[in-house]
């Protein structure tokens, strides 16, 4: 678990803050975490290290589901994660995601192109494999190209 949350905050701090929107949502005894945040602020190395491309115009959600475990900062879970982006001009689409473990971490991952100034809300479903809740998230994200 500590080094699932080590990798998580490092990954994170090589983000740009204005471009991370880092969010997590508590439901039935798990922790969703969720961001949004374009590929080009991600170092050339972690990029790499995941398989993701950069560009200023693509950008990525990553979602972790984090069991409570009393006592202790929990435990991850993996789980069926479907992720759908909506924009203000009522466009719908699905966000195709990939599961990546690190050590006890993981993670899910999709990648979507993104226009200058666009708003995206984005809806998570989430069913943890050790229990057949439905969970949801929701969030939103403004992304700013270069």
């Amino acid at each position: 678990m500590f080094r699932f949350l080590l990798v998580f905050n490092l990954v994170a701090l090589l983000w740009s803050s204005s471009a991370v929107a880092e969010n997590s949502t508590h439901a039935k005894g798990y922790v969703i975490h969720h961001n949004a945040f374009l590929t080009s602020d991600l170092s050339p190395e972690v990029a790499s290290r995941y398989g993701i491309r950069r560009s200023p115009n693509r950008a990525m959600v990553n979602i972790s589901i984090i069991k409570e475990v009393p006592g202790t900062t929990g435990r991850p879970v993996r789980a069926i994660v479907k992720v759908t982006a909506h924009n203000i001009r009522g466009q719908v689409r699905p966000i195709p995601l990939r599961e990546v473990r690190d050590g006890d971490a993981v993670y899910y991952l999709g990648e979507f192109l993104v226009e200058n100034g666009e708003v995206d809300r984005f809806d998570v479903e989430v069913t943890p494999i050790d229990n057949k809740l439905q969970l949801e998230a929701h969030f939103e994200q403004q992304f700013f190209t270069r």
